[in-house]
């Protein structure tokens, strides 16, 4: 789980909330007058009107708080309604908040779709930092085979790693500490993020690592043109130098020029393969985000929270669940993503050219083959092990709420 987090779960649905596991201390029924302890019918307004109702409650709940997460599934009532309301009360108090929210999946419908980017437009007017997961995403990545319970299972665990990314880099001691005032200076009113978590392992772990956290499936965002990173790299104590500089230097050549990149790094003996952790932020509002959850997480200094807002789903967790199985690294499901086209991850080559060959001269168009030409790979939709989850997405540690 989140050991530098501490939780506050949010719902106007007492029967969901009840099954929420975090101490009852740390929930809060919203709305209760105006809900009669059911749910937000899929309506926002109603959600809205059951947080205002609470106001006083989740102000309270919030003091103290120095850096504040929002989780929440847009698209429903109780998440689109009340996530606004709850960024609302904590601007208005001074903390840093950050949003990570989900967008329903197409078969959901329009309407929820609609009401999920109205609540998306709302909270941003509140927010500091806003990353959006697409749940869409999973259909085009995840084995057609996953079952419809496991599939929710690793949208949520998207969820955790956005809060999970940044409360970590902020806790965890390390080499080349970051704190909390570093966080701030990139998270503070800069829009929309982009967070990813990448492994590599082998020859090429570094760029491998970079590539996976910088062109995640799952989100519609990249870091090319972020204005402020936070780029924090955790490997064992043989990880070199140069793999450290080749990090940073691929990470330059993708974001803006002027960006301000903020680095930190530690070291596990234990540690085989190399983790990155990117945060971007600042971009021109050329990306959306996306899918389906609620919540809010606070998280501070001397006291992290986090709240969490949600409809009713029911428990999904199960012993088989419960602890974290990763994966086998497969670089393979990123083979289609953008990252190649960038400069920054091209292959150096060096061609001898050839005697007769002359610079204004454009080589010939290939001549199709007389036979079919089988290709060398299977396409990605014919092979389950080019559509694994990949490794960053393994820490399940909890079902829908």
């Amino acid at each position: 789980g989140i050991k530098s987090a501490s939780f506050l779960v949010m719902n106007t649905d007492m029967q969901a909330l009840n099954m929420a596991l975090v101490p009852e201390e740390c929930k809060i029924q919203i709305g209760a007058n105006r809900t009669g302890g059911l749910g937000a019918g899929s309506n926002p307004e109603v959600g809205k009107m059951a947080a205002e109702e609470s106001r006083e409650e989740i102000k309270k709940a919030l003091e103290g708080i120095d850096l504040l997460f929002i989780t929440a599934g847009m698209g429903g009532g109780t998440g689109t309604g009340a996530a606004p309301v709850v960024a609302e009360i904590a601007k208005s108090m001074g903390i840093l908040t950050v949003a990570v929210v989900t967008k329903p999946f197409n078969f959901e419908g329009a309407p929820r779709m609609a009401n999920a980017e109205a609540g998306i437009r709302n909270l941003r007017n509140f927010v500091d930092t806003l990353l959006i997961i697409p749940n869409q995403k999973l259909i085009e990545v995840l084995d057609s085979k996953i079952s419809f319970k496991r599939a929710f299972e690793i949208a949520d665990d998207v969820l955790r790693q956005g809060v999970q990314g940044v409360s970590d880099v902020i806790a965890n001691p390390a080499h080349i500490n970051l704190d909390f005032a570093d966080v701030k200076a990139v998270l503070k009113k800069r829009g929309l993020a982009h967070m990813g978590i990448g492994y590599g392992k082998g020859e090429k772990r570094v760029i491998d690592a970079v590539r996976n956290a910088v062109y995640s499936p799952l989100l519609e965002t990249d870091i090319e043109g972020a204005t402020g990173v936070i780029l924090y790299i955790a490997g064992g104590e043989d990880m070199m130098l140069s793999e450290v500089n080749e990090a940073c230097e691929i990470i330059k050549q993708v974001v803006d020029p002027s960006a301000n990149i903020i680095f930190g790094t530690s070291f596990s003996p234990d540690k085989k393969d190399i983790e990155i952790t990117i945060i971007a932020t600042g971009f021109i509002d050329k990306n959306s985000a996306p899918a389906r959850a609620v919540g809010a997480a606070p998280v501070s200094l001397g006291r992290p929270v986090s709240a969490v807002l949600s409809d009713p789903v029911p428990d999904t967790r199960s012993e088989a669940t419960a602890e974290p199985v990763r994966p086998e690294y497969n670089p393979g499901i990123f083979a289609d993503r953008p990252v190649f086209r960038h400069a920054a991850f091209a292959e150096k080559k060096t061609e001898q050219p050839e005697e007769n060959e002359r610079e204004d001269f454009a080589p010939a168009e290939p001549v199709a083959p007389a036979e079919p030409v089988v290709p060398a790979y299977p396409r990605v939709e014919e092979s389950d092990a080019g559509r694994r989850v990949p490794k960053f997405l393994s820490h399940i540690r909890r079902g829908r709420n």
